[in-house]
């Protein structure tokens, strides 16, 4: 916290129903957020244990300068993912961070396994422990609705993050909603949630936060505040169309993942696109809390739930990593029949890009007849077909029965299992994201810290790349290492990534001076250094060596934007990196 010599974390034992907060000075040099999450994680993990083992620790960690300034909105959780068996991290925005800075709190750790389902109500005064069973087997909608009629005070200070039946059943990218249109999505938290019986926490206070030098402070928000709200300017593209707008950018360069990466390219790309959701479909925009930008577009979805003209409307945030996994990556071409699929991933609690990845590896794994409905999928599980798609959805999250369960542990699991490893398209065990550009989107998360497209940026390596342009190994791992490292430093603030363009250093600079906190461009390059070393010391720990990942075949036989990627390149590049990364010292 802002003004503090120390940081103050919450530790909460779920099997002792007990809580303590200690004053941590030594964690000040790793800043916030991911800084002391992955210091957290590193003193409580244990790597002699399953990932969902009651003793392992998950860590929710606030930002150095969280809801301080513009788009500083993000709260950085920690964890061994159960999906990939490795260091599991994961960020969500809404009204978390600021609760938790309401609350008093820069970090909750969270062990320990509950004799019942519980959740927890977090204030400044400290916790309690709330019985959840009447919780238990409901969707994230009825649960938070409970629980905001049973803590009716803090209306619109507080946060409520919840699971739903996908994380009570462990599937292993079971995602946790944060209030309603924002989730720690990917690696598998929900299941962590509810392997500790967790059903939701709601955390809310009424610490004030004033600030020393206004004018000085002031003056720097009111300059961050008119970038990031300017009209036309570095984040006008997120509140205007925001990331759906890459559906046609991306299908134009051959480089949009389609029916399991089959091919890079949709028919129609316009129908599925930006500008067709939010000219038909799009109804509010949100924002999270501290942002002026409203980068959250949500749409109505309109269903028929009986005979004689009679439906029900959903609001349904929609963005561009949605659109593939639950659009193109399965072959649905209707806008609404996308919104179908991404609401049922929403009540059952699933990360959709790993949900998606998982149902195009099984229309594929059915086209070709190596599974069937009496063995397998009870249900014929088709690409462009949304009933059996949503159904199919329901049946991982209630683990239905033993291939339901295997596909709820990612698609590298299930193909160990029924086949068809060369076309489960997932990277270092987690499904993947949206991009096929290039050496840089491939090997990018086979490199990255999380397997992410969001902590080293690879697709946009590929994208600067001009055409026939020679690839240097050596240059692309240093472009992977360089943006991995500035965004360790980011994540540490919490900053939305989306506004990695308006917080530069000198930005940055002028944000910790205007808070009493004068920060070198030499100290904000040792922490980064000091938070990747971390990191990197957790997955060694945890058994990852991104050497032995082997990439699946289809990466190399569908074309990229670049062309065919050759395998022996990726791993020059692999190589290159590692050699970058045992340089790194903090």
């Amino acid at each position: 916290m802002i003004y503090e010599k120390f940081i103050r974390v919450l530790y909460i034992d779920m099997t002792a129903q007990s809580s303590r907060v200690e004053e941590r000075e030594d964690l000040m040099p790793y800043l916030g957020g991911v800084g002391i999450g992955v210091k957290l994680l590193e003193e409580n993990m244990r790597p002699d244990l399953p990932p969902l083992a009651p003793e392992q620790p998950m860590i929710l960690a606030m930002g150095a300068l969280s809801t301080v300034f513009p788009v500083i909105t993000k709260t950085a959780a920690l964890f061994v993912s159960p999906l990939t068996g490795e260091l599991g991290e994961s960020y969500a925005g809404g009204r978390l961070a600021f609760a938790m800075q309401q609350a008093g709190y820069d970090a909750l750790v969270i062990t320990g396994r509950a004799t019942q389902p519980f959740y927890l109500a977090i204030d400044e005064h400290g916790v309690k422990f709330r019985d959840a069973r009447p919780l238990w087997n409901t969707n994230r909608d009825d649960a938070g609705r409970y629980i905001r009629d049973n803590e009716p005070h803090a209306r619109g200070k507080r946060s409520i993050v919840r699971i739903g039946q996908a994380g009570e059943n462990e599937v292993a990218y079971a995602c946790v909603t944060v209030d309603r249109y924002r989730h720690f999505g990917r690696l598998g938290l929900g299941a962590v949630f509810g392997s500790k019986l967790l059903k939701a926490i709601h955390i809310s206070g009424e610490r004030s936060m004033p600030v020393r030098d206004f004018k000085q402070y002031f003056g720097v928000f009111r300059q961050l505040y008119a970038t990031a709200h300017k009209p036309g300017g570095v984040m006008s593209k997120y509140h205007d169309q925001g990331t759906p707008i890459n559906i046609e950018a991306l299908n134009a360069i051959g480089g949009l993942p389609t029916r399991n990466l089959q091919t890079t390219r949709v028919d129609d790309a316009a129908t599925i696109s930006g500008e067709a959701f939010a000219e038909n479909d799009l109804v509010r925009k949100q924002a999270c809390v501290g942002c002026p930008v409203g980068c959250i577009h949500i749409a109505q979805y309109r269903r028929a739930f009986a005979e004689g003209y009679e439906y029900e409307t959903h609001g349904v945030s929609y963005d561009y990593e949605l659109l593939f996994a639950l659009g193109t990556f399965v072959d649905l071409k209707e806008r609404q029949d996308i919104l179908a699929l991404i609401h049922e991933v929403e009540v059952c609690g699933h990360d959709a890009m790993s949900a998606g990845v998982a149902l195009g590896w099984a229309c594929e794994m059915f086209d070709r007849g190596l599974i069937n409905v009496e063995e397998h999928t009870l249900i014929p599980v088709k690409f462009g077909d949304v009933d059996s798609l949503r159904q199919a959805l329901r049946y991982i999250a209630s683990a239905e029965n033993d291939f339901y369960r295997a596909l709820g542990k990612g698609v590298k699991h299930v193909a160990e299992i029924y086949g068809g490893a060369d076309f489960a398209m997932q990277l270092g065990g987690n499904e993947m994201p949206g991009y096929h550009t290039g050496y840089g989107s491939v090997v990018g998360v086979v490199l990255s810290a999380r397997h992410s497209h969001l902590c080293n940026a690879g697709y946009s390596i590929d994208q600067a790349l001009q055409p026939g342009e020679p690839i240097e190994p050596t240059v692309v791992a240093k472009k992977l290492l360089d943006e991995e490292l500035e965004r360790c430093m980011l994540n540490s603030l919490v900053i939305c990534l989306f506004a990695r363009k308006v917080y530069d250093r000198d930005t940055v600079k002028k944000c910790f001076a205007a808070v009493d906190r004068d920060m070198s461009d030499d100290e904000l390059d040792d922490i980064a250094r000091r938070i990747f070393a971390t990191k990197v010391r957790i997955k060694r720990a945890l058994g990852y060596d991104n050497q032995q990942v082997k990439i699946p075949k289809r990466f190399f036989e569908t074309p990229t934007s670049y062309g065919k990627l050759d395998e022996n390149t990726a791993n020059e590049i692999i190589a290159e990196f590692n050699k970058l990364v045992d340089e790194v010292q903090p």
